[in-house]
């Protein structure tokens, strides 16, 4: 995970991940027959951590199910300052070196993003009473999600969190404006 993640792929090579892992090459390719099976092995890993690793700690310490959204980010942040913004969203990254490439790492790439996504739509769901009637909150996950991996990888191209810092103030000005218009339609309207 950290190889791939800090060099990316292409750029991991078998000696590096026997040296790091700390095993022989026998042993490596006896549980994984090819580079390829170790990515796949690694892509069902993340999929498996996503709820411990990255969710279930914010929801533990948030209740509001808006401020889980933003605690989510501020997760991603806190890896940003920790890497130097040097090494960004670990399946994003993958995403952009495989996806035209690697058919089945794309799908597995595609069900990691489809799980964070579908945790913060339970979010959205969780707070669909504040939220106008009419709001999609299908779409809105999805835009949650476009607006992280977006904001964190300009950060990692800008090597500073600016552009993921302005990027979820936008997102958080947006959601206010929604809570904001939430309010406004159960508010019943003084006749004229």
């Amino acid at each position: 995970m950290e190889l791939f993640h800090r060099h990316g792929y292409n750029a991991t090579g078998i000696a590096a991940i026997l040296r790091q892992a700390g095993v022989n090459s026998g042993s490596l390719y006896y549980i994984f027959p090819t580079k390829e099976d170790l990515l796949l092995a690694l892509l069902e890993r993340y999929k498996e951590l996503l709820w411990p690793l990255v969710i279930q700690p914010v929801f533990d310490r948030v209740s509001d199910p808006i401020e889980r959204v933003f605690g989510v980010l501020e997760g991603y942040r806190q890896m940003l300052l920790a890497t130097g913004c040097g090494m960004g969203c670990p399946i994003g990254n993958l995403a952009l070196e495989l996806s035209d490439t690697h058919p089945v790492a794309r799908k597995l790439i595609a069900e990691n993003f489809e799980g964070w996504r579908l945790a913060i739509r339970g979010c959205l769901d969780d707070a669909a009473d504040r939220l106008p009637p009419e709001t999609d909150r299908d779409h809105l996950a999805t835009f949650v999600l476009t607006v992280m991996e977006g904001a964190m990888m300009q950060a990692k191209a800008h090597r500073t969190l600016e552009p993921f810092e302005a990027s979820v103030a936008q997102l958080r000005e947006y959601f206010e404006r929604l809570l904001a218009d939430g309010r406004e339609w159960s508010t019943p309207k003084p006749e004229r």
